[in-house]
């Protein structure tokens, strides 16, 4: 896998992800060039459940600058191209348990396609986002002391 297009860095912050699976993305000629000049936010974006189809909403990516008129409109939605097998088993989880599907990274894949990884997540309640930044904390300060450097 190549370097990433667009990242979610905040998504493991505020989200349990439970499992993550890789989908196509529905783009169009202007989306595709925007994304191979590397400009994109999947930031504040989610996916959801519409009819039998998952698609990704508010992901941002912005109009190709020589494109003119015939330029992509930014935060359309856009249809993911996933297994039906795997579209059943995300619609359940989504339904049924009251997960979330949250985009965790936009890249490249080895052909040259536009992929997306999302996750299937369950929020973080706030006690549970001090535990982790708690622990990161704590191996931080582990890996300094087995270094040798006590920060003094």
């Amino acid at each position: 896998m190549t370097k990433p297009i667009a990242e979610n860095r905040r998504a493991r912050y505020d989200y349990f992800i439970e499992e993550t699976f890789e989908a196509g993305i529905m783009l169009t000629g202007t989306e595709v060039k925007s994304l191979r000049v590397g400009r994109a936010n999947i930031a504040e974006s989610y996916a959801s459940v519409e009819g039998r189809e998952i698609k990704l909403i508010n992901a941002d990516i912005p109009p190709y600058g020589h494109a003119n008129r015939f330029n992509h409109e930014p935060r359309r939605h856009r249809k993911l191209l996933l297994h039906r097998k795997q579209i059943e088993k995300l619609i359940g989880a989504v339904q049924r348990d009251g997960r979330t599907l949250i985009p965790l990274k936009l890249y490249w894949n080895e052909k040259g396609l536009a992929k997306l990884e999302i996750g299937l997540a369950k929020g973080k309640k706030n006690h549970d986002k001090r535990e982790t930044e708690a622990a990161r904390d704590w191996a931080r300060d582990k890996a300094r002391l087995m270094k040798g450097d006590r920060g003094d």
